[in-house]
């Protein structure tokens, strides 16, 4: 457990210079903002985007902005060219946030014979298609557009059956190179995921060989990977430091030494001990501990193994300096645990503490908001098979009977399209799309009804 911490320090330190030497900031979402993340499969069928949002929901309940997935699994730079306007411009966005690079590097001829030549080819490849984007971007109007460096593709972890393609994230990092100069020649902001998530990968695999943020097959991370990439773009974003409420109370004097993001009302004291009215302008950020989706194997809540995200986005300290004894706390007459006096006053964070009131308030805050992803994951797989196997085909009318007799001639041949085809049998009708629709917005305004912060009634009972 020591080394554990060590290790995290360390690498506190080395996110810190990393993100402080290469300048990178990214604004956050303003009101009414519609942020369009345009990617590839990490996109496509990742959380990172909906652990984003989820951060918004629960830290400014009374922002309304909405973060929209347009990634699809495979699509290289050429490929999201070919669905700007059916696929990205049509959602109407306010921001694009484009990243691209796994797939336009390629794969198995890095361990062929000519990898620096495949490696060049891919490049230029990539940086020809994404000029197109580039073109295109440029034209738009009142839209803030953020390039993205792909997270990594991880060669050093040792993973048992799957031997890496040497160098294949270097050619990645060059791609992440002509997407840096890009946005600076453009005034655009940039992000990128790759160094700092291989930083995080070599530093604990420097302990544990076979750790990785990236997935078993190099290529998807994982939830907790996820929930790091969402950790990386918030701190861009400037949220470190931002706590979900600060408490600090003295119980003797019986006054408010401070408080940040709440307020603090009809402090009393009595033989039992104290209490106090608490409303927070913030909810806890909930981690769930279940690995969704396919083929996942860890959960959200893992990434605190990794990177410090509780010390510094997810603190709602109570501090309560001048007791005596051992407090029992109670909040909204709950009982939550007992602490000694010397940890009140140093303060606990309640965040942490998932049997809190405003937690489970968080709680049911991130699983509407799961539910959402799911419906959001289907539209996703309806623009697969719409553009990455009809478009191809020239079908520009992909919901037709004719269009479905082209799609039962291929899937036998195609294990991805033949997973689809009953979910496209539905999508196809409008009706179905409409409904999947009316039931995410619904789920959003129950979100938002749910998210509002309650005043809570906070009792500390000495029991010894």
């Amino acid at each position: 457990m020591k080394n554990k911490s060590v290790a995290i320090i360390i690498l506190f330190v080395l996110l810190c210079s990393f993100m402080t030497s290469n300048a990178q900031k990214i604004s956050p979402f303003k009101d009414g903002e519609r942020a369009v993340f345009l990617g590839n499969s990490i996109t496509h069928g990742g959380h990172y985007h909906s652990y984003i949002w989820l951060y918004y929901m629960t830290h400014f309940p009374e922002m309304r902005i909405k973060i929209l997935n347009a990634g699809i699994g495979g699509d290289r730079a050429i490929d999201m060219v070919k669905r700007l306007d059916g696929d990205v411009f049509s959602k109407n966005p306010t921001v694009i946030i484009a990243t691209f690079g796994m797939n336009d590097s390629g794969y198995f001829e890095y361990n062929g014979d000519q990898p620096e030549k495949f490696a060049d080819e891919k490049v230029k490849e990539s940086y020809d298609a994404y000029r197109q984007m580039e073109a295109r971007f440029r034209n738009l109007e009142n839209v803030k557009v953020v390039l993205m460096g792909s997270s990594p593709y991880d060669e050093t972890a040792v993973i048992e059956g799957n031997n890496p393609f040497r160098n294949k994230n270097k050619a990645m990092l060059r791609i992440v190179d002509f997407q840096r100069e890009s946005a600076k020649n453009n005034g655009w902001e940039f992000f990128d995921f790759n160094e700092p998530m291989t930083a995080i990968n070599q530093q604990f695999q420097q302990h544990n060989p076979k750790f990785t943020l990236c997935g078993t097959d190099r290529i998807h991370p994982d939830n907790d990977g996820h929930m790091v990439m969402a950790y990386l773009f918030l701190k861009a974003q400037g949220f470190a430091g931002k706590e979900v409420a600060d408490i600090n109370i003295d119980g003797s004097k019986m006054n408010i030494i401070s408080s940040s993001n709440c307020e603090i009302s009809n402090l009393k004291k009595n033989s039992a001990g104290i209490t106090f009215d608490y409303l927070a302008k913030s909810l806890p950020y909930p981690m769930d501990t279940i690995a969704r989706g396919w083929g996942y194997k860890k959960s959200q809540a893992e990434v605190v193994k990794s990177v410090p995200f509780i010390d510094e986005m997810n603190r709602e300290i109570l501090s309560v300096k001048g007791l005596k004894g051992d407090y029992k706390l109670m909040i909204d007459e709950e009982n939550i645990g007992t602490w000694p006096a010397k940890d009140l006053a140093e303060g606990i964070n309640l965040a942490t503490l998932t049997n809190t009131p405003q937690y489970q308030q968080a709680l049911r805050v991130m699983f509407l908001n799961e539910e959402r992803w799911e419906i959001e994951c289907r539209f996703r797989e309806y623009a697969w098979v719409q553009f990455n196997f009809f478009l191809n085909k020239g079908i520009t009318d992909p919901n037709t009977r004719e269009a479905i007799k082209v799609l039962d001639k291929y899937k036998g041949s195609d294990g991805w399209l033949n997973g689809r085809r009953d979910l496209y049998s539905k999508a196809m009708f409008p009706e179905v799309r409409q409904a999947w629709q009316d039931e995410m917005d619904l789920l959003l305004s129950a979100i938002y009804e749910v998210n509002t912060p309650v005043k809570r009634k906070i009792t500390l009972v000495r029991v010894k």
